[in-house]
């Protein structure tokens, strides 16, 4: 599995790294009020993070039961590219779609206009209804391009607008920032 799917694998991810970051808020219930998260999605979203060793919890800092987190130095190489992504996201207003588990994996392929049966191969543990729904939803906010060719046998190629390609490039510079940081 890539860094940036491992990564986008929970929807909250990136938006906490970012908010972690900026230094806004490693509180728990900061992190809920300025992200809007539920407190479970939150607990799984830290969780995975400490797992994965890009944050951990402040030791000497407040009380056990309101625990404070802190980006550790692997976290720190994600920041500023997380930061970067949910900035664009928000100016673009496609935070919904953009951090879907699928859409940056696919859209960083798509530099190119890709057959869907080369998305597929590229993606192995993605389903095809899951690839199927992904490219209807980023086709839908504008971001793929769906292209019927007249050759015999006719072929549907997908390739990232102009907009896509922005999104796609900064969820590059975050899968760049990850290769070295995710375990």
């Amino acid at each position: 599995m890539s860094t940036l799917s491992r990564l986008l694998h929970l929807r909250w991810a990136v938006p906490v790294l970012a908010e972690l970051h900026r230094g806004h808020g490693g509180r728990f219930v900061n992190l809920t009020h300025t992200l809007g998260i539920s407190r479970e999605s939150l607990r799984r979203t830290l969780a995975f993070l400490t797992d994965t060793g890009l944050i951990e919890r402040n030791p000497g800092h407040g009380h056990p039961l309101r625990p404070e987190y802190l980006l550790t130095a692997e976290g720190e190489q994600l920041g500023e590219p997380s930061v970067a992504l949910t900035d664009l996201l928000v100016e673009l207003d496609l935070e919904d779609v953009g951090l879907r588990k699928w859409s940056l994996p696919i859209l960083a392929l798509l530099n190119q206009e890709s057959r869907y049966s080369e998305l597929r191969a590229a993606l192995p543990n993605m389903s095809n209804r899951a690839l199927a729904l992904a490219l209807k939803d980023l086709a839908t906010a504008g971001l793929v391009s769906r292209t019927v060719t007249t050759d015999y046998p006719p072929a549907t190629l997908y390739g990232a607008t102009a907009t896509g390609r922005r999104l796609a490039q900064a969820a590059e510079r975050l899968q760049n920032a990850g290769m070295t940081s995710l375990p």
